[in-house]
């Protein structure tokens, strides 16, 4: 089964460093099939366990993955492989279209209120045993999600999405447990769930969103989880229509005791309404970042769902963090009140230079893909080679390996540092990097 490969130890942190220097060495392969527990003890002349504790601690820190009754095996990538990694570095004199940043222009600026708010806490400091989130900050956020339907429920705070949905994932799921993600979708939430022990089923998208008869192949599968972007999707701009949301409610009430979770990380930046999935019944978290409207190094997420999930994250978190800072919370309270950011005037700029290049390249026969966001998402026939050709032509672009599973090779491009004199020149390098239409498209 390993080849020549042999596994030792005596102790289950033996065994899993034995497993974890195979997998390192390249003796164990992605997707190698590993001994089941009771063939391992065995032959090792421990107790199942030992074999046991091995295999969980490898599946928490993402070595391996186990599919029931098909046995534990080696991830397919190595959790310390991060699909960022997965990137071109732009050399001088090439325009780098590829990070997924936020145009600076259209962020606020801190300086004035981070000035008022360390005025204000210095009259009261934060101390410990304080609330873990500012009422002001709760009472505004949850107004804001009455304001776009989503259901009634408490509200948390996090240090951005990620940090969100790992909290909110690790509160109901085990290591092994299958979770609905979206293919193509956010590189970072591709690893995070394999990082966590868990296993990712991909679900195509178009965009409207995910496919309902994918989402349910995924649920009667055994997924425990779905995971949804709501609008902006990370890297197609895919929305959630109206008609979408409800086919998909009527998937998961199918299926109740699947714990939904929803990313809105383009509230502030999209022009398009939202249509959250939660009617709330059952386990749910919606999940609010201000990044890429407020700035991403403000690394504030407010969330919301059922009450024993809220409960539940905010006490793990008084175990570890304790609160995301109330200097950051108040901060973007006053940012709130002033109206700092005019959600219309960022979404029409960010429109205009996702919707103007989708133009350009349907003009020259490209098919591309943006409803929504800052980036645009273009399949094409020979994603390595597109990725190289562009770069030689003067533009860095994210490959699309670093958002994909098993949805077909593309090219990401984030419009946010364009210009209106910039689209037709990228459209026309895009036209002839991208070579003949492929056979499949994103979904």
């Amino acid at each position: 089964m390993l080849g020549e490969y042999r596994i030792e130890g005596r102790r289950a942190a033996e065994i899993a460093a034995s497993v974890e220097r195979g997998v390192g060495a390249g003796q164990l392969g992605p997707g190698q099939l590993l001994p089941p527990m009771r063939e391992l003890a065995a032959t090792l002349g421990v107790n199942p366990n030992t074999v046991a504790a091995a295999y969980r601690t490898l599946r928490e820190r993402g070595v391996i993955e186990t599919d029931g009754r098909r046995g534990s095996r080696v991830r397919s990538a190595p959790a310390t492989t991060a699909r960022g990694s997965l990137r071109v570095e732009a050399p001088e004199g090439v325009r780098d279209v590829s990070n997924g940043s936020p145009d600076p222009a259209l962020l606020p600026a801190l300086d004035s209120v981070l000035a008022t708010v360390a005025g204000e806490y210095a009259g009261r400091p934060t101390m410990y045993g304080e609330a873990p989130v500012d009422e002001e900050f709760a009472r505004l956020a949850r107004a804001s999600f009455d304001e776009g339907g989503v259901p009634a429920g408490p509200v948390g705070v996090a240090s951005g999405s990620l940090d969100a949905v790992e909290r909110v994932l690790l509160a109901h799921l085990r290591p092994g447990d299958a979770v609905a993600i979206e293919d193509p979708g956010w590189g970072s939430l591709l690893d995070l769930v394999p990082a966590l022990g868990l296993r990712p089923v991909p679900v195509a998208v178009d965009d409207d969103g995910p496919l309902p008869d994918a989402v349910a192949r995924a649920l009667r599968g055994g997924a425990r989880a779905l995971i949804v972007t709501d609008r902006a999707q990370n890297p197609t701009g895919a929305c959630v229509t109206a008609d979408r949301a409800a086919a998909l409610r009527a998937v998961l009430d199918a299926h109740p005791d699947v714990l939904l979770v929803e990313d809105d990380h383009g509230h502030g930046i999209v022009a398009q309404p939202l249509h959250p999935l939660a009617t709330g019944a059952g386990k749910w978290a919606f999940v609010r970042s201000v990044a890429k409207a407020w700035g991403p190094d403000l690394r504030v997420a407010a969330f919301t769902g059922d009450a024993e999930t809220v409960d539940r994250v905010l006490g793990r978190q008084r175990l570890g963090p304790g609160w995301v800072s109330r200097l950051l919370q108040r901060a973007l309270v006053h940012l709130w009140r002033t109206g700092a950011v005019e959600p219309e005037v960022v979404a029409a700029s960010y429109g205009a230079r996702r919707d103007g290049l989708v133009r350009a390249l349907a003009r020259r026969g490209v098919e591309a893909h943006g409803r929504s966001g800052m980036n645009v998402w273009v399949p094409v026939a020979d994603e390595t080679g597109a990725v190289a050709r562009l770069l030689a032509a003067g533009w860095a672009v994210a490959p699309g390996a670093r958002f994909r599973m098993e949805a077909g090779p593309a090219v990401r491009f984030t419009v946010s540092g364009l210009t209106r004199a910039d689209l037709e020149p990228l459209a026309d390098a895009v036209a002839y990097a991208a070579g003949p239409a492929p056979a499949r498209s994103y979904g």
